[in-house]
């Protein structure tokens, strides 16, 4: 589009126009930051409010069976599931998407050590959310050095493709299915056939996936999946994450963390543990109740919008950014690291700019709130639900008026926040 009416106008024709007022957005704010915090449902504040107010306050405890808060995990969790081509039963939302890489990776190395007891590397990327990896490391540490031969991590990154990883020794691969940093988006049926033709299982991290890119674990045959609700979900800060696993790994799958809500029978008070069937037994102890309830708003908006036009339209507003970028900004030292190819591109945006950090905070300063990753990197989240044409184009010519008039030299853009 060659026109900020050209945009208006394909505004107007957007099926998905309507998704915008179910969202409280301030007024004279471009949000492209849901990849990282997703925005506040009008819906959500009524229905925290009713918990709090109705659920918690006035009926108190009561609430656990009379609101059904028992059974959140579950529902909220087959929801969930619908969303990432699940079945009922095989997802529940509980803890934070950490916690849940842990569970998953420990169970699938727990089913490989009975299956194949000879493989002890877990494969991962470099690129990797560092949380991730961080996990590994820890996971690595707990299990020592059975039979005298340590597990180990094997990074793969653009010089070292899995394909190369995947010799006989590997038990489990764990990747992100958008990365976090640049938004290459991997082919999850063709990456996780390739990993289980090597003998391993997958585990999939859906965090910038969920919501944003069409994603089906049950075609795909992945083996678990993890990722969280307050981005494209728009659960809200720290809502629950979500754990998913293959229903043909539910009777072996067994997580360390054996908490009283994961019993089979919870309130028997029995002094063994006896896990629930499924992906139930991934739950571990009392959940955050309000956070829970609150999220379904986002989730339920979710669920309500047509995938294929989710995507259709994320596509054309990547294009989009990316077209004006280059075209608007071209005398800028701005790098593309989002893939051009839609196949392989989720829906974020990210250039590279040695100023990357000042530049952002000067563009936030007028109202177009992006976000900054290390190194260098301008990273901008396209939610389709409540993002239009013109607000990219608004946007792109905010960054030029930033980068033209140099304002990010402007001292205050300088200093780093606890949180970049």
């Amino acid at each position: 589009m060659s026109s900020r009416e050209a945009c208006v106008a394909a505004d107007q024709t957007d099926p998905l126009r309507p998704f915008r007022d179910l969202f409280d957005l301030p007024p004279g704010v471009i949000y492209l930051d849901g990849n990282s915090l997703g925005a506040l449902p009008k819906a959500a504040v009524e229905r925290a409010a009713s918990v709090v107010t109705v659920e918690w306050g006035r009926d108190l405890i009561g609430s656990w069976n009379t609101h059904d808060w028992f059974a959140l995990p579950t529902r909220i969790g087959d929801k969930i599931a619908q969303l990432i081509g699940g079945t009922p039963g095989s997802c529940v939302a509980t803890d934070t998407t950490s916690i849940n890489v842990f569970k998953a990776l420990a169970a699938a190395l727990g089913i490989q050590r009975e299956d194949a007891p000879a493989r002890r590397v877990i494969v991962s990327e470099q690129e990797n959310f560092p949380s991730d990896l961080y996990i590994i490391e820890g996971i690595i540490g707990m299990l020592g050095h059975p039979d005298g031969r340590p597990y180990e991590l094997r990074l793969i990154d653009d010089e070292h493709p899995l394909a190369d990883a995947l010799d006989d020794d590997v038990a489990v691969v764990l990747l992100t299915g958008v990365n976090y940093r640049t938004g290459a988006w991997w082919d999850m049926d063709a990456t996780t056939a390739e990993i289980h033709a090597a003998g391993a299982l997958a585990v999939w991290d859906l965090c910038h996936s969920i919501g944003a890119v069409p994603v089906d674990v049950t075609a795909a045959d992945a083996d678990f999946a993890v990722g969280c609700t307050y981005k494209y979900l728009n659960g809200g800060p720290g809502s629950p994450a979500f754990v998913w696993v293959s229903p043909k790994h539910a009777a072996r799958a067994k997580q360390p963390l054996s908490g009283w809500w994961g019993h089979a029978r919870p309130f028997e008070m029995a002094v063994g543990y006896d896990p629930a069937p499924g992906a139930a037994s991934f739950l571990v102890g009392t959940q955050p109740i309000v956070s829970l309830a609150t999220m379904e708003v986002g989730i339920d908006i979710a669920l309500s919008a047509d995938g294929q036009q989710l995507r259709s339209k994320s596509l054309a507003l990547t294009d989009l950014f990316i077209e004006l970028v280059e075209t608007r900004l071209a005398g800028h030292p701005l790098t593309l690291i989002t893939p051009r190819a839609h196949a392989d591109r989720g829906s974020h945006v990210s250039f590279l700019h040695p100023e990357g950090y000042a530049v952002m905070q000067a563009l936030i300063a007028r109202g177009v709130i992006g976000d900054y990753r290390e190194p260098h990197v301008l990273r901008f989240g396209i939610t389709p639900l409540y993002l239009g044409f013109a607000d990219v184009w608004d946007a792109v010519e905010s960054l030029r008026t930033v980068l033209d008039e140099e304002l990010w030299r402007a001292p205050e853009f300088q200093v780093r926040g606890a949180v970049t």
